[in-house]
């Protein structure tokens, strides 16, 4: 087909818009791969696991919210609901189905039907052997957009139980004095909107090996 030269510019202009709507997939999205740090907005905590188990419920590793930004126990990697459903440097959809994994112990993020020790709410705890758990691993990614963006308070329901990743403030005495309960409720509220803060983002890229280090 034959194309006028008055006509050219604008059809390549359309194309080039087009081509930059393709890879929109923002660079401010979080990423598979990415291993960050998620900040509680309501209560100003960050989501933490540690070699300490519940001395109650499941007796399975705890996880807490810690007020410090800099302890190294509070990184968590986005990985797919299962092996290479989630590949390296691919935007993460809201309503996507993810793992969260313990960087420092390799356990994921997990809940389950048993009682949360201060609050009685269900326990979330971290179960696994580097990376590997099982069904009650995954979450869903809930947000308002097409992609989880970094910038974004965003919620993380189970998909087993249909419960929230919350904190409503209760505290921890001896031997993690001051560290808030995470557990699990069954209803949206203001007490489970967490925000992607420090980490390694992966760009979404063809080259995954490119990253941003924040």
């Amino acid at each position: 087909m034959r194309v006028g030269c008055r006509l050219f510019p604008l059809l390549l202009l359309a194309l080039l818009r087009g081509l930059c709507h393709g890879r929109e997939a923002a660079p401010s999205a979080v990423t598979c791969g990415s291993v960050l740090k998620l900040l509680n907005t309501r209560h100003s905590v960050r989501l933490h696991s540690h070699e300490v188990k519940y001395g109650s419920g499941s007796g399975q590793q705890s996880v807490t919210g810690v007020e410090a930004s800099d302890d190294a126990n509070s990184y968590w990697r986005i990985r797919g609901k299962t092996d290479g459903s989630c590949q390296r440097g691919t935007p993460v959809k809201c309503g996507q189905a993810i793992r969260l994994t313990h960087v420092n112990t390799g356990k994921n993020l997990h809940t389950h039907h048993f009682p949360s020790p201060l609050s009685n709410n269900q326990e979330v705890s971290a179960f696994g052997d580097d990376g590997e758990g099982d069904d009650l691993d995954i979450w869903i990614v809930q947000c308002s957009g097409t992609y989880w963006e970094r910038e974004d308070a965003v919620r993380f329901k189970h998909v087993g139980t249909e419960v929230f990743l919350s904190i409503t403030g209760e505290q921890y005495g001896h031997p993690i004095r001051g560290q808030r309960e995470v557990h699990g409720m069954p209803t949206a509220n203001h007490h489970n909107y967490w925000k992607a803060m420090e980490g390694v983002f992966i760009k979404p890229s063809m080259d995954p090996a490119k990253h941003d280090e924040l």
